[in-house]
């Protein structure tokens, strides 16, 4: 080795021609080489002389380890020696700059491609993870940005091997000294902890946070003081991360960076798949596999954390086991329930409301008589309600959860009510009330994420429809992005941790698309129906004002009364029983909520108000029977409207897999029902933020575009609304048989009655989460002419759903 100008020179290390250093460090300099022997360039990082030769030693043995991986997003080692008392590493050289090279040059990056850099990245580290190899040392000037624009991690120098914190070989491996680069640290490798995969998700975060941020996230000119801030402090994510990061990507950072590793991802692919779901929202159902297995471990190992949670697990297990069991006796269920002085007395309040004294022939004063007399699964049901509600009333939000839970309890009293049979109400209610486990979990055991969650899914952003409003995200979505799986497969994998049965488990699975048309036969399929019904009907009336409850839950009654097999107004009745069962339990068990409760709402009389003269309105089928033989002018008409409206199904479903314009596909619907059924005028109205009225904005037909500027729709509720807002209100699909009619002529508003003055129209809102952002209007000349059977109504229907998928898709 020689010194020119106060600079090393190494011109030769063994066969490596050194050509020009690469960069350096406070151990070693990286140089390009030529291999005389392979003709080929590489990387060359030349430890410095002087270095402890029992480092140097721990270097050589962890680089001859790492050469072992092989992954396209980790710059592998060829090799590892010692020549003429000089060690090195040889790597593949790579083409390009390293990640600190890049911020230099843009400061901050956009979203997306800081979040596929760092799923590059991830990938890597999960591979070295595979292999039990930790990298330890993770920051920007150890990522290479290739010629592709990908990310590679290279320089596992002072990678350490996986050792289970709990086995004895893991003390032996744990050091005090502490290992990696102030700034980048975890806050268990800041106290010289044993080496775990966790250690490098924390700086993976970290990085993200620089790269969107343009700045430094624990920097100080003193190093110490960076590592005793990371063992002490939580980082805090910076405020303004730039307009393209959201909630749900600062919810994955900030998990990234818990302080606790149990609260952080539990490993690099769990982090990984969590921001492929936020750069791909619409495949965040379809993760699945050994992604949401490692995240439902993650969350049912943080609620292990939680002792409530390992003794409601054994009281649910145990009493599940005691009342699908044949051969345990009614002593076995009422010693498991005595167990517990507070679910005892409570139980034995709810048992003696009107839903039971007519079993008890006076006060039911023992559990024994109560498990005689109301059956096992009555007690199961009341005792499993009982116990979430015990464990809620601990928790420092316990007003969140007692509205969870009451909403639930609705759900389930309204499930027992629509059954069809005595025999099969208890197994309805159970599957009702834990139809939305996952959720009401969630809000016990992770309140931060619950309202991470809220925020993501809250309804005035799902019906922002201006150039900048983000598309809306469902609650399914929502809670894969914020957990790692969703709210449904999280209830499901802790009903199965629990040993609650199959057909429970299946109907906690959301049915897709609309309820069939024909009654269910099939007892499964109903009881799914039957515990989604009951929860839609359940928020629904969480979410609404008293006033205008009863229609809205006459619009539902109406839209999942055929396939359970009850009238629209049984339905109705089950719904306002259910609220009085309600509200007898609630009593019994001494539940108090304040005035401002939402939850109020589902003890309110479901009791129609002045609106609801329009219920008669709402859409349905004029004929859903065809005659069986011969075919009139009607039916070759009806046949005719339904081979186009399938026809603009599927052009518009063609359309919307391409580079679609939004535009273009609400005229194709638009020109799909304005040809089928013949109407005079097609309107399409769309909400205006500013004024929160829905407004005209294009159709077809007759003196369309002069009609078109009078469609003014106010969304806001009033104490008398007009009938274009009531139907709004309510997002309830109506036809107008004979508009002259006294008790529909009087409430039109004045502009429909001078400018537009139809006969006959027919309305269909467009709604996001119950809220409706704009409106489907189409008319003809004569009263009575619209005649629609149940194939014109169900495709109506169909496209003015295509119609809000176009809506959310991103434009």
């Amino acid at each position: 080795m020689s010194v020119a100008g106060g600079i090393d020179v190494l011109p030769q290390l063994g066969r490596f021609r050194l050509l020009r250093r690469l960069g350096e460090g406070a151990q070693a300099t990286v140089w390009l080489a030529h291999d005389s022997r392979l003709d080929r360039e590489v990387a060359l990082k030349v430890l410095r002389p002087g270095t402890d030769p029992g480092s140097v030693g721990e270097w050589l043995h962890e680089a001859r380890a790492v050469s072992r991986l092989t992954h396209p997003f980790i710059v592998p080692i060829f090799e590892a020696d010692t020549q003429g008392g000089q060690s090195y590493m040889v790597f593949e050289y790579v083409p390009g700059g390293t990640l600190t090279d890049h911020l230099r040059a843009h400061k901050n990056l956009p979203a997306r491609s800081v979040v596929e850099l760092c799923m590059d990245v991830l990938d890597g580290l999960h591979a070295a993870h595979q292999a039990g190899v930790v990298h330890r040392d993770l920051k920007p000037s150890n990522i290479l940005i290739d010629a592709k624009g990908r990310a590679r991690v290279m320089d596992f120098g002072i990678a350490g091997r996986v050792v289970s914190d709990a086995s004895p070989a893991a003390q032996a491996h744990r050091s005090e000294r502490i290992v990696g680069t102030p700034g980048y640290l975890s806050p268990e490798a800041a106290r010289g902890a044993a080496p775990s995969p966790q250690m490098d998700v924390f700086a993976v975060a970290i990085m993200m946070v620089e790269m969107l941020s343009g700045k430094r996230l624990n920097y100080d000119p003193d190093p110490w003081r960076a590592v005793q801030r990371v063992i002490d402090e939580d980082l805090q994510i910076p405020t303004h991360l730039g307009p393209d990061v959201d909630d749900a990507l600062r919810a994955i950072l900030q998990r990234g960076l818990a302080r606790d590793p149990m609260q952080r991802w539990p490993d690099a692919r769990a982090m990984h798949d969590a921001l492929a779901v936020w750069l791909n929202p619409s495949q965040a159902e379809d993760a699945g596999g050994a992604a949401e297995g490692a995240a439902l471990e993650f969350l049912l190992r943080r609620m292990q954390h939680q002792g409530d949670f390992p003794a409601m697990s054994d009281a649910v297990g145990r009493i599940q086991r005691l009342t699908m069991s044949e051969s345990e006796s009614l002593s076995s269920l009422s010693n498991e329930i005595l167990k517990d002085v507070a679910l005892t007395q409570k139980l034995l309040r709810l048992v003696n409301t009107v839903r039971f004294s007519h079993a008890g022939a006076g006060g039911i004063t023992t559990i024994s008589r109560a498990v005689a007399l109301v059956g096992f699964g009555g007690i199961r049901n009341l005792a499993l309600s009982l116990i979430l509600l015990e464990r809620m009333e601990n928790k420092t939000h316990a007003q969140q959860l007692r509205e969870e839970f009451l909403r639930s309890l609705m759900a389930a009293s309204l499930a027992r009510e629509l059954c069809l049979d005595a025999q099969g109400g208890e197994e309805a209610f159970l599957c009702a009330m834990f139809h939305n486990l996952g959720r009401a979990l969630t809000e016990f055991y992770f309140p931060d994420e619950a309202r991470q969650i809220r925020r993501i899914t809250r309804p005035e952003r799902d019906i922002l429809m201006g150039k900048d409003a983000p598309a809306p995200v469902s609650e399914s979505v929502a809670s894969t992005r914020v957990l790692g799986m969703s709210y449904e497969r999280l209830g499901i994998g802790v009903a199965r941790k629990w040993g609650l049965p199959e057909s429970l488990q299946l109907s906690m699975r959301r049915p897709e698309g609309e309820p069939p048309v024909r009654q269910l036969a099939n007892t499964d399929e109903r009881q799914r129906w039957l515990a989604h019904a009951a929860n839609d009907v359940a928020d629904v009336i969480l979410r609404t004002e008293p006033a205008q409850a009863h229609a809205r839950v006459h619009a539902m009654a109406q839209r999942y009364a055929r396939c359970l097999g009850v009238s629209a107004e049984v339905f109705d009745h089950a719904a306002d029983q259910a609220r009085q069962r309600l509200a007898q339990m609630t009593a019994a068990m001494d539940l108090s909520l304040p005035k401002n409760s939402p939850a109020l709402r589902l003890l309110a009389p479901l009791t129609p108000s002045a609106d609801d003269s329009l219920s008669a309105l709402q859409l349905q089928a004029t004929q859903v029977i065809e005659p069986p033989s011969g075919q009139s002018q009607q039916q070759q008409s009806r046949e005719h409207a339904v081979e186009i409206l399938a026809a603009g199904i599927q052009d518009v479903s063609n359309a919307m897999v391409e580079n679609f314009k939004l535009n273009e596909v609400l005229r194709m619907i638009l020109e799909s029902i304005f040809r089928a059924l013949g109407f005079r005028r097609v309107v399409f109205c769309l909400r205006d933020p500013k004024q929160d009225c829905l407004t005209g904005r294009f159709g077809l037909g007759q003196d369309v575009e002069t009609v078109v500027p009078f469609f003014k729709i106010a969304l806001a509720p009033s104490t008398r609304a007009n009938l274009f807002e009531a139907v709004c209100q309510r997002a309830a699909d109506t036809l107008i048989a004979d508009a002259s009619a006294e008790k529909i002529a009087q409430r039109l508003p004045a502009w429909y009655s001078g400018a537009v003055s139809a006969r006959s129209f027919l309305l269909l809102p467009l709604a996001l989460k119950g809220k409706t952002f704009a409106l489907i209007y189409a008319d003809r000349d004569h009263a009575g002419e619209l005649d629609l059977g149940e194939k014109e109504l169900s495709l109506l229907r169909t496209l003015r759903n295509q119609a809000v998928m176009a809506f959310r898709q991103p434009q």
